[in-house]
């Protein structure tokens, strides 16, 4: 834990986000472009839907293991390995002949953000001082903006120019130099884990997650968090996989226009991350989460409006502008109500049941799409975004009897 004297940012973070920027370029390049490529090696709307049905069952095998293996070995040790499966799935997209093996490369892209994500979110918290933690969060997450800033935009000039398979190269240059700063971060830290890593055992991850249970159940801010984070993920996910289709097949919009309708969002949120940050320091973590998503049940209405691309851009900013007032708060929330020993196992556990709920979601909006209409998928999660605000200004605020801050 740092001191109230040191600077926002250590030097671990400052080099641990340099390789989170490096590596999730290569992601944002592709991911917004992701459902095209699959049409064009042959999947139709129906199979893109399946595609992601389908591919979300991996995060489900890896999630929980990967942020109890997080909170075992290290987070830095965990990132390392989880790199490797990263590298793996790149070349396969390289090389992919058909839409059908891009499955393999997701679940291995899967378990390389099984193993980032908990750590990414742990490490932070452990790198920041509990008064300052929103600022840390708010700095972490503009820095790691950038990503999505020109990520997009070049995947998209050089998928249009030189092909998918062009863009797919350079994308695994990013992510294997993101391995190799990893890599040698985890061996420099190996010595200094060690005073506090445990042996992984089944007993461990049985203790860690009965004590996650017992958190979700006990009907306190976690258990809120929980349950609209499972009812907004399942209206997300019957929409969002579906977006470069809507775009391209009934706007007409090409992929370096997607690609910076992205950009936009994320500029957006790089700029307010950092001042979205102290407002959750100041002002509480539910003010930021709640006017967050206000904005993008907003966004949601103009983008279903929208027919020319500054309707969509407007869209698009307002989205990014939520989700600043979103990230540094939720991060903020949970690291304060659950214990810094589950940090990862928390952001595991997260990840896992929401996704285990959300698993059928892409398919159903796909067939939401084929029989009635493309644009109704995307109500829905404007409908459940609005009738969860209430419920999310009245149960995330954070008594002092619910902070289980520990110290290390």
């Amino acid at each position: 834990m740092v001191s109230d004297k040191q600077p926002l940012m250590t030097r671990r973070l400052a080099a641990f986000m340099g390789a989170m920027i490096l590596a999730n370029i290569s992601g944002n390049m592709h991911m917004p472009l992701l459902p095209l490529y699959l049409q064009k090696l042959g999947a139709g709307v129906g199979q893109v839907g399946l595609f992601f049905t389908v591919s979300s069952v991996a995060p489900l095998l890896f999630q929980i293991f990967g942020g109890w293996l997080s909170d075992s070995i290290g987070r830095l040790r965990a990132v390392a390995i989880g790199s490797l499966a990263g590298v793996g799935a790149y070349t396969i997209f390289v090389f992919s002949p058909d839409w059908r093996w891009l499955l393999l490369a997701t679940a291995l892209g899967s378990m390389s953000g099984a193993f980032v994500a908990p750590s990414y979110q742990a490490f932070i918290a452990e790198e920041s001082a509990e008064g300052a933690r929103g600022r840390v969060y708010g700095l972490s997450s503009a820095l790691f903006s950038v990503v999505g800033v020109v990520g997009p935009p070049i995947g998209g000039y050089l998928s249009q120019y030189l092909g998918f398979r062009a863009m797919y190269i350079v994308a695994w240059a990013l992510y294997f130099a993101a391995t190799v700063i990893r890599i040698w971060m985890a061996r420099a830290a190996r010595l200094q884990e060690a005073a506090t890593s445990t042996r992984p055992s089944l007993i461990g991850l049985k203790t860690s997650l009965a004590s996650m249970g017992a958190l979700l159940v006990a009907g306190g801010v976690i258990t809120w968090i929980f349950l609209s984070d499972g009812v907004r993920d399942v209206s997300f996910s019957l929409a969002f996989q579906l977006l470069p289709l809507y775009m391209q097949n009934l706007m007409g919009m090409t992929n370096v226009q997607i690609g910076w309708l992205s950009s936009i969002a994320s500029l957006a949120t790089m700029i307010l991350l950092t001042p979205a940050g102290w407002l959750s320091d100041r002002k509480g973590e539910r003010l930021g989460i709640v006017s967050g998503f206000a904005l993008i049940a907003l966004a949601l209405g103009i983008f279903l409006r929208s027919r020319l691309f500054a309707g969509f851009a407007v869209a698009w900013a307002l989205i990014g502008v939520g989700q600043a007032l979103i990230d540094p708060a939720y991060s903020s929330l949970i690291s304060k109500v659950v214990p810094q020993r589950l940090r990862g196992t928390a952001f595991g556990v997260f990840s896992t049941s929401i996704g285990l709920i959300s698993l059928p979601a892409p398919a159903i909006g796909a067939m939401l799409w084929e029989r009635f209409s493309p644009q109704v998928p995307f109500y829905v999660p404007l409908v459940t975004t609005v009738l969860l605000l209430p419920v999310m200004w009245r149960k995330f605020k954070l008594p002092r009897e619910e902070h289980v801050e520990e110290t290390p």
